[in-house]
């Protein structure tokens, strides 16, 4: 009974330790978390509204979707770097020198979108070649080109999101992605089922009101950060021979391999998106309802995983190298409690959401066990994020690039297609693939984490 009542005052004590280390994390998170909410918010609606046009528009959207989304983890991944980067140099009072790596960020921003861009373009002239239904691809074809033609927009708003996520503040990306999924929300509806004198697009209406929500954010941003103070003063400091060849392969160095760990993560998902599409429009349908349910609470998870990569560089920046761990392990015990909770709530409702989005009782019926697997794998999901966020914060890219080709790509691709098409399983079995991958992924990252945070400790 001693030891018993030992043990809960040292768990009491444990947890109260870190409570600054909540407040401060959730304070620099809250507003990411927000705007990720906002966005899966938009998904959700683009969901819902899309379904209801039926059964074969939600599979174009699904696979148009999973295609682009390959290519665009993969541009959003190569903006990344410059947070670490420029979170060192702000804690450190370098603002000249934040300043050049804000400067030369956008130019390798525009540098991605010409690359990456090409080719996206050049993809969706084989999305026919993919073996999914002829109802299908081409609807998914055309949304796929209207969402490319929003890359550069989205690559423009990552350059100042990352300089302002670098210097800790998260408000002003809060403010226009929720101001910008609001507006994206109301243009699903209106170009969707055409109302209001605009003509009826359809599932292309969702990947119109997704381009023009994602141009205005864009320059609502550049407008925004020039004309307030203290961030107007960078301007000030960028100059044509600031430009250098040095600090962009200093960005590509820890650029690209988070551009290609998330490269291999969403073409792992998405090569098992494939999979699900040949067993038919229902699973495929029925498996973008719940990649939908699971990219909101991911996102939520991404929020607190950018503030956990601001905390992490700027106490490296301050040498507080105590600290700077204990902030990771508090972002760890907060995607453990948020996404337990969703897990929770997932496996008692699921049958209810799934009829959110849907007329169709089969795609409900298969949804709703899709959407129960999303609730067993929500804590290695959102771990796995989160300790990602911790990594890029020491500036170690190499680990989560490592660990998304032997989870991501080779354990998941090869578990989903074994259970999903060589069991029979389908859709059921290929999502088994996804719990895997998940799971061992986290147990890795956090592995990892410890690993390297030992080092500075010592």
């Amino acid at each position: 009974m001693q030891k018993t009542s030992a043990d809960m005052t040292f768990l009491i004590d444990y947890f109260r330790s870190y409570i600054p280390f909540y407040r401060r994390n959730l304070k620099i998170a809250f507003p990411v978390m927000l705007a990720q909410l906002g966005q899966g918010t938009v998904q959700l609606a683009d969901t819902i509204m899309v379904g209801h046009l039926g059964t074969t528009e939600l599979a174009a959207a699904s696979f148009g979707g999973a295609a682009f989304f390959i290519g665009f983890a993969c541009s959003l991944g190569l903006s990344f770097g410059s947070t670490p980067l420029i979170g060192r140099e702000f804690a450190a009072g370098h603002h000249r020198k934040a300043a050049e790596l804000f400067q030369n960020s956008i130019l390798f921003n525009l540098i991605v979108t010409i690359l990456v861009g090409c080719a996206m373009l050049a993809v969706s002239f084989f999305l026919d070649r993919l073996g999914q239904p002829d109802d299908v691809w081409p609807l998914a074809t055309t949304y796929y080109r209207i969402l490319l033609a929003s890359l550069p927009f989205v690559l423009l708003f990552q350059a100042f999101k990352q300089f302002m996520e670098g210097c800790g503040n998260t408000h002003y990306a809060m403010v226009i992605t929720i101001v910008g999924n609001a507006l994206n929300i109301l243009l699903n509806y209106v170009m969707i089922f055409g109302v209001w004198g605009c003509p009826r697009f359809g599932v292309a209406g969702a990947a119109y009101a997704t381009l023009i929500s994602r141009i205005l954010m864009s320059i609502a941003f550049v407008i925004i950060v020039y004309k307030r103070a203290p961030y107007s003063k960078y301007f000030l400091f960028f100059k044509r021979n600031h430009f250098s060849k040095k600090i962009l392969n200093q960005l590509l160095k820890i650029s690209a391999p988070i551009g290609l760990q998330m490269l291999l993560e969403t073409t792992g998902m998405n090569i098992a998106v494939m999979f699900v599409g040949w067993c038919g429009e229902v699973a495929l349908a029925s498996h973008h309802i719940a990649i939908n349910i699971s990219a909101v609470t991911w996102m939520i998870s991404c929020g607190i995983a950018a503030a956990t990569t601001i905390r992490v560089s700027h106490q490296i920046g301050m040498k507080d190298f105590a600290s700077m761990r204990k902030a990771g392990i508090a972002s760890m015990h907060l995607s453990l409690a948020f996404m337990g909770a969703c897990s929770i709530l997932m496996l008692i409702f699921k049958t209810q959401i799934a009829s959110f989005f849907t007329n169709d009782p089969e795609v409900i019926e298969l949804a709703s066990t899709l959407i129960m697997m999303v609730g067993i794998y929500q804590i290695g999901d959102g771990l796995q994020t989160v300790t990602i966020g911790a990594l890029r914060g020491l500036a170690d890219v190499i680990t989560p690039m490592v660990t998304a080709f032997v989870c991501y790509v080779v354990v998941c691709l090869c578990v989903a297609y074994y259970f999903g098409i060589y069991k029979g399983m389908g859709a059921v079995g290929v999502w088994i693939g996804y719990v895997v991958e998940l799971y061992l992924a986290s147990a890795i990252l956090i592995f990892m984490f410890f690993k390297r945070t030992k080092k500075y400790m010592s």
